[in-house]
């Protein structure tokens, strides 16, 4: 049987698996005008420890999940935690540190266990510093509030091939002085993973759906059919009531050119808040607008749907427009579009990218393997915006800039505006750091909406 940590918290996750439909047309039907003088000063606040290298996942994944044609755990669910760009805090689990990513795109608590296997792609084991965790690893057996969760498996998988899996439990969990007891959490001990030698488990703060349980004891019959969906971290504090207000509150801060070529590590980018917005300067434009729900559609794929079947996944929001200059010829048909803190990039339809892309001087080349497009670092960026419910949010051009190194050491730079696929209904685009750098994100994942506030300059 499913194992809850109190009667409360299944009272409130039962209610909120059932805010599908009737509550979404509600949270439509209160509009979308709003201001950051209407959202609370948040009750905690926790600073971004850093941001470490990039891995380039979320969207294999998401072009994975567009192209299946049937509906299994794997067309449900986006590849668990995927992550590209990693922006770290601090957390305790059983009161022992560790350094996490923060996801808004996915779901599950997990940090690898002190006993884990590292394996390579076929299954076969390596060292355990092949797969380059952190320093900090959990050992449940030293943790006095730690209880397992019997009988069950814990299993993601990245549009990489990577995967982890092993036990799941029970434990005391505190980001930034917010507590919470009971919280269920993956204990990997299997995992094939390319890390990144800091980063020691991730904190996702998607919907209950996205979760990464399974009611059997064997990684191979792992599916939809036994998939037990559980209450992730910030929808269980305020289940037990350690806030006032249901919201989280992202403020992520742009690295400098030199830090993104050269730095490993890059301090002090943003804070995370609960309970209210997070604490930096913003601009009187915000506004409210509804997280969309998924169905399964006549193609039997998963997709955002107003049917009275659906549930909700991730930060899914209707965007009116892309603005930039030769935009009024590029017209879009499904505006589907998840923010995400997991993706360095804006990644949008083929013709908002392409007609965007084309405005570079020289134009931009677009790499026809990964949907990037190659620009000169010394390339000023066309100006670009995106509209939501009316309101327009600039992107500012720094962001536009995105340099890496190349395998021989060479710099080299990408638009931040990467092709998604064709903008056709049913495809998922995403808006990431290039755009959330220049806003605050307001989740409130109970009345399923978010806020978008303006932030000044900087």
């Amino acid at each position: 049987m499913r194992r809850f940590s109190t009667l409360g918290v299944l009272s409130f996750l039962l209610l909120f698996s059932r805010t599908t439909h009737a509550e979404f047309q509600s949270t439509q039907q209160r509009g979308i005008a709003s201001s950051s003088a209407q959202l609370p000063t948040a009750a905690f606040t926790l600073p971004f420890t850093g941001k470490i290298p990039r891995r380039e996942v979320k969207k294999t994944a998401l072009a994975a999940f567009r192209k299946s044609k049937k509906i299994s755990n794997d067309t449900l669910r986006l590849d668990g935690a995927s992550f590209e760009s990693e922006y770290l805090v601090n957390i305790t689990v059983g009161g022992k540190p560790f350094q996490v990513i923060l996801d808004s795109g996915s779901s599950d608590l997990w940090v690898a266990h002190s006993n884990f296997t590292c394996l390579d792609r076929n299954d076969t084991a390596v060292p355990p510093a092949t797969c380059d965790f952190g320093p900090a690893q959990f050992d449940p057996s030293q943790s006095a509030t730690f209880h397992p969760f019997p009988n069950v498996t814990f299993l993601v998988r990245y549009g990489s091939g990577e995967f982890l899996s092993g036990p799941a439990g029970f434990d005391t969990i505190v980001v930034g002085g917010l507590s919470v007891t009971q919280q269920e959490i993956g204990v990997p001990d299997s995992n094939y993973f390319l890390g990144d030698g800091t980063s020691e488990g991730v904190l996702g703060l998607a919907f209950p759906g996205l979760t990464s349980v399974y009611n059997t004891t064997s990684v191979k019959n792992t599916s939809g059919a036994n998939h037990i969906p559980y209450t992730p971290f910030f929808i269980n504090a305020v289940a037990q009531k350690k806030l006032e207000k249901p919201y989280f509150s992202i403020a992520l801060n742009r690295p400098t050119f030199s830090q993104q070529v050269n730095a490993s590590f890059v301090p002090d980018l943003g804070f995370i808040a609960f309970g209210g917005i997070a604490p930096v300067p913003v601009l009187a434009d915000a506004v409210t607008v509804a997280v969309q729900p998924y169905a399964p559609n006549a193609d039997h794929l998963f997709v955002p749907s107003n049917a009275s079947n659906a549930i909700f996944e991730w930060y899914t929001i209707h965007i009116d427009a892309f603005t930039f200059p030769g935009s009024e010829g590029v017209t879009t048909k499904s505006n589907n579009t998840l923010l995400d803190t997991g993706s360095p990039h804006n990644w949008l339809p083929s013709p908002v990218a392409a007609a965007f892309n084309a405005q570079w001087d020289p134009p931009a080349v677009r790499d026809e393997d990964t949907g990037l497009y190659a620009i000169d670092c010394t390339a000023k960026a066309p100006p670009f915006a995106v509209v939501v419910a009316g309101t327009s949010f600039p992107i500012d051009a720094r962001d536009l800039v995105i340099p890496q190194k190349s395998s021989d050491g060479n710099v080299i730079c990408v638009s931040g505006i990467g092709d998604n696929g064709p903008d056709v209904p049913g495809n998922t685009f995403i808006l990431g750091d290039v755009f959330l750098h220049n806003v605050v994100a307001t989740f409130n994942p109970v009345d399923v909406e978010v806020t978008l506030t303006g932030r000044v300059p900087y």
